[in-house]
């Protein structure tokens, strides 16, 4: 029978490095962390083969006195916590003391300080867990830590890092994140003697900008909202702006980078009304709790938390997120046009002047002339759907002449293009909206509200219409009669092989009632009542705005269209439609003069 014996000091470091120090980019987080919770302003990383050779951080923090040096690098020696109480309420990055113990047993490392007391630095030298005396050394105020050689003397680990190029990549990674969570301290980060990254220390605003580039500085929405003690603050990036894979999310809990599962079905909730299912949000988020609500020592990695109130900061997320994404850009527009008077453009990321808006004279506001467009197609689905906005829109000649400030911000339409695309003259230049997209958003958006309110209002029509069907079909509609009622429609079976549909729901007056039909029965179906009540509400509401909103190459009226102008800027996430994809975009007076290379 084997014996329990204690292990020793090396080998439990050099566990404990398994957990901490799986590769260069773990031991690089734990050093940078370690530089910011000591108060530095600015942070140079130094990296050498990916990291595997060498590793260095220098920081101009408080320093560490000579004598504690050794105790530095001893497990469970830390000077951030000193009670059960502290570790209930970590504010620092780093808290459990195994960081340097572990990075130690693995590296070659040298670990060289001074405090701003102190008359010179101190330097002590570790090699697989043997550490020397402390020795004086040049060093300004701050610390340096190298590690080399990863794992050299545990080549069992070794042999699972990746190539060069992969190692660099995660410490890329971990920089970024880092740099993203403390935009007030500087950084600069060199690979092989290049230097890749230097970040001057500036506002969050602009140290994403640098991170994250130009087109999500121009595709994201500020985040500012509080409720009792949380606080959530950041950047999301609207639905067109979305990714292949999820490389540019990022989520901080009180300054630090975490990958939670309550967190992320939060915000993939928020978007999934707006984003297609095979794309990934982007954003920059930071959120703000008391420390006591939440528990960062549930990984060695401090990667995942543990929420007091799980629920409430799911559906704080959530709501945060969603409401903003749900404000339209046209809305957005409109603020940003009446701020700035037409002559500056404002965004997220600060005020930048568009001399292409030509400001600096009057402007000739956006005029609702007539057109000879052959276009007397009489639409009574647009009457219907726009009762009382079309006699308004009419008058948009009038409202045209009015102060800028009242001009609307998808502006006043002027045609179609191929009876696609809606063109519109707004203040800024031209809009052009996908019609199809918009109004099935628009739908979509109505019928949501008016299932909210159990008040879906039905079409009778005036011919049946009775389509040939499957058993499964005609048991679903003898089963589902009062489910099929509540999302406004009336059906009846006819034979053992076929259905009549005598009432659709309103707003899909000019729908093909037999696909609108066959498109129900077939999700009642598959996924039954009670699912298409709730989790699958939203799929099938969205088919159903789809089988109803207007198709490409219907040609309209003028005051139709601006019906629906009207109509986007009055409904939430009008930027996109169902699937995620954008409903309009905006070219200012200054990107047609690009095109057309005036003043050049």
């Amino acid at each position: 029978m084997s014996q329990i014996h204690l292990l020793p000091d090396l080998l439990i470091n050099q566990i404990a490095a398994g957990e901490v120090v799986d590769r260069p980019a773990s031991a690089l987080k734990e050093l940078l962390e370690n530089s910011v919770d000591a108060g530095a302003t600015e942070i140079e990383v130094k990296l050498t083969q990916g990291g595997i050779k060498q590793i260095q951080v220098t920081d101009n923090g408080g320093g560490i006195a000579g004598e504690q040096l050794a105790l530095a690098l001893a497990r469970h020696a830390t000077s951030k916590i000193a009670s059960l109480e502290d570790l209930e309420r970590v504010a620092s990055l780093g808290f459990r003391g195994e960081a340097l113990a572990s990075i130690a047993s693995v590296t070659r490392m040298a670990l060289t300080s001074r405090t701003l007391q102190a008359e010179h630095a101190w330097q002590v030298e570790t090699e697989g867990g043997a550490l020397s005396s402390p020795q004086p050394a040049a060093h300004p105020v701050g610390t340096t830590i190298e590690a080399r050689d990863l794992y050299f003397n545990t080549p069992a680990r070794r042999k699972f890092l990746k190539t060069e190029t992969t190692e660099y990549a995660h410490c890329e990674e971990m920089f970024k994140r880092i740099a993203l969570a403390h935009p007030e301290v500087g950084f600069t980060l060199q690979h092989n003697g290049r230097v890749t990254w230097h970040l001057r220390p500036t506002q969050l605003a602009q140290r994403v900008h640098e991170i994250l580039g130009e087109d999500f500085a121009q595709a994201s929405l500020p985040i500012e909202v509080q409720a009792s003690d949380l606080r959530l603050s950041g950047f999301a990036g609207v639905p067109a702006y979305s990714r292949a894979s999820r490389d540019a999310q990022y989520f901080f809990v009180n300054g630090r980078f975490v990958r939670d599962k309550l967190i992320s079905h939060a915000l993939r909730e928020a978007y999934k009304d707006v984003l297609h299912q095979a794309r990934h949000p982007a954003y920059v988020l930071f959120l703000t709790l008391d420390p006591a609500a939440v528990d960062v020592n549930v990984h060695p990695t401090k990667i995942e938390v543990r929420f007091r109130d799980g629920r409430a900061v799911h559906q704080f997320l959530y709501h945060a997120v969603n409401r903003a994404l749900a404000g339209s850009r046209g809305e957005a527009l409109g603020n940003v046009m009446q701020a700035s008077g037409f002559g500056k453009q404002e965004s997220g990321f600060g005020t930048q002047d568009s001399g292409g808006w030509h400001a600096q004279t009057p402007m000739a506001y956006p005029r609702q002339d007539t057109l000879s467009l052959a276009v007397n197609e009489p639409s009574p689905f647009y009457s219907t759907l726009f009762a009382g906005v079309k006699d308004a829109v009419a008058e948009a000649p009038r409202q045209a002449e009015q102060a800028a400030s009242d001009v609307p911000p998808l502006g006043y339409a002027l045609g179609q293009v191929h009876g696609v695309y809606i063109l519109a003259q707004n203040a800024l230049g031209l809009v052009l909206v996908d019609m199809h997209a918009a109004h099935e958003r628009v739908v979509y958006e109505k019928l949501k509200n008016a299932l909210d309110a159990h008040v879906v209002p039905t079409q009778p029509l005036l011919v049946p219409a009775a389509l040939t069907v499957g058993p499964l079909e005609v048991a679903t509609v003898e089963e589902q009669g009062d489910t099929l009622r509540q999302l406004g429609f009336e059906m009846a079976v006819l034979s053992p092989n076929s259905i009549a549909v005598r009432a659709i729901p309103a707003l899909l007056q000019d729908a093909d009632p037999s696909e609108l039909a066959r498109a129900v029965l077939q999700d009642l179906r598959e996924f039954g009542a009670s699912r298409v009540l709730t989790e699958r509400r939203n799929e099938l509401l969205a088919t159903m705005a789809c089988h109803g909103a207007v198709r490409a190459n219907r040609r309209l009226m003028i005051p139709e269209m601006n019906a629906l102008l009207r109509e986007m800027e009055a409904t939430e996430r009008a930027d996109q439609c169902n699937h995620g994809r954008p409903t309009w975009f905006q070219m200012t007076m200054q990107d047609l003069d690009k095109l057309f290379m005036r003043g050049k």
